[in-house]
């Protein structure tokens, strides 16, 4: 578990999604959570930066210090068991939606209706708080990926590297809708091409 952490992590700084010592990653497995320690640079992780706490957020053995918002993750385990790890980044694309307190909702891609459906806004709340963890994990009821509001995104899946690949993908959507405005004028999918897309989602889904 903690050498998956240590390679995502190297990923999500090799792809830009990650810089200084901002964001988390954890895994969960065996009743337990693995999680990056506080102030540790995702970038640069070893397996001895890598807490481990139990499914109330008390560190384990000798552990490094968890992250600060080691509840967060845990809130979104308790509340989707088909969820086993999560990645919390400061995306620069992502987060620059976030700053603007805008969802990322416009069908101006496939793979975002595909994907996504869209990718939802948490409220604000003070980095770490309790109110932090609300306002974000309730979110995960209907959603996997989700911008949190002047702070960056945070996105969980079966796997750690689908959540990295739904960050890497998440961020690759923000960042064509910015460019294409400089392109031109964006165009949205009209409601036809929205339903075939959704229909191939459920598909895909088995729903």
């Amino acid at each position: 578990m903690k050498a998956e952490i240590v390679k995502i992590g190297k990923m999500l700084y090799d792809k830009d999604l990650t810089s200084g010592t901002s964001g988390n990653i954890s895994i969960l497995a065996d009743d337990k959570m693995y999680i990056t320690g506080t102030g540790t640079a995702l970038g640069l992780l070893t397996e001895k930066d890598i807490a481990e706490t139990d499914l109330d957020g008390n560190e384990l053995k000798q552990s490094p210090k968890a992250s600060s918002e080691k509840f967060l993750h845990l809130a979104i385990y308790k509340l989707r068991s088909d969820i086993k790890a999560i990645i919390h980044c400061h995306s620069p694309f992502l987060t620059a939606f976030a700053a603007c307190r805008q969802e990322l909702s416009t069908p101006v891609i496939s793979e975002n209706v595909l994907y996504f459906g869209k990718i939802p806004l948490a409220d604000y709340a003070l980095p770490s708080s309790l109110q932090l963890v609300e306002n974000t994990s309730k979110m995960f009821k209907e959603y996997s990926t989700v911008l949190m509001a002047n702070h960056g995104a945070i996105a969980g899946a079966d796997s750690i590297l689908n959540a990295f690949f739904r960050i890497e993908t998440a961020e690759t959507y923000a960042k064509t809708f910015i460019y294409s405005k400089f392109a031109g004028t964006p165009v949205p999918l009209n409601e036809k091409e929205i339903n075939d897309l959704e229909a191939l989602r459920a598909k895909i889904n088995g729903k």
